[in-house]
């Protein structure tokens, strides 16, 4: 296609799969491929966010850093979704819990995802759009759950622009039923929408806004892995 590469992945039509699974960190995307992929093939280094595609139990499927931010993983789900003909994205990334019964490792699926985002307002919609998860997907990501034996939880996520907020306001939230805190959900569940495609996005509690326990990088980068299982059940 005359549209790749494009200005922030330098990978060809077609070296990209049909479905992709995503990571803030690009150094989570390079685990899960060497962890888990047949033969994958570096496709992008652009700005350092890798991305690779291989085959998982014979069938083609890559994983990709997104970054930190709704306007950073905006910018690569819609250029995958847009211009390399990519049909299913999956977010795997850490979360703060807002929920008292959720525990550090447990994992969340997000139905739903709410934003203080302005993502929104490009569409010129007569109202407030509510970004969800493809049902297929979710229901997919709930059956691996039970078969595996995996704590989790399914519900709303808050999709924060702000991380070191002047006003933080997550008891507000919390009276709502909103499970955690994360920071790019909502933008991936607004372009699959109007592009037309799938996408779903599942976390790993990494902290507690309630009790203050908190893993660290490496932990969050290395030994997340119950999520990547359950992403890969899409696969």
């Amino acid at each position: 296609m005359s549209n790749t590469p494009t200005p922030h992945i330098g990978a060809k039509y077609g070296e990209i799969a049909p479905i992709v699974i995503m990571a803030g960190d690009p150094l989570r995307a390079k685990f899960m491929a060497e962890r888990y992929l047949e033969n994958p093939v570096l496709f992008n280094t652009v700005r350092n966010m890798f991305g690779y595609t291989g085959t998982y139990k014979g069938k083609p499927v890559s994983v990709m850093g997104h970054g930190m931010g709704i306007p950073s993983i905006a910018i690569y789900t819609y250029e995958l979704y847009n211009f390399y003909g990519v049909k299913t994205i999956v977010r795997i990334g850490s979360a703060g819990a807002y929920h008292k019964d959720l525990k550090i490792g447990d994992l969340v699926l997000a139905m739903g995802a709410c934003t203080d985002s302005n993502y929104a307002a490009q569409y010129e919609l007569p109202g407030t759009f509510a970004p969800i998860a493809d049902y297929g997907l979710l229901k997919k990501c709930v059956d691996t759950c039970e078969e595996l034996g995996y704590r989790y939880m399914v519900g709303n996520v808050m999709s924060a622009d702000i991380f070191y907020s002047d006003h933080p306001q997550a008891d507000k939230w919390m009276k709502m039923g909103v499970l955690a805190v994360e920071m790019e959900a909502a933008a991936l569940y607004m372009n699959a929408a109007r592009s037309g495609n799938k996408a779903m996005a599942l976390f790993t509690i990494s902290d507690h806004i309630l009790t203050g326990e908190e893993t660290t990088a490496e932990e969050r980068q290395t030994t997340f892995t119950k999520m990547m299982d359950v992403a890969l059940s899409l696969v």
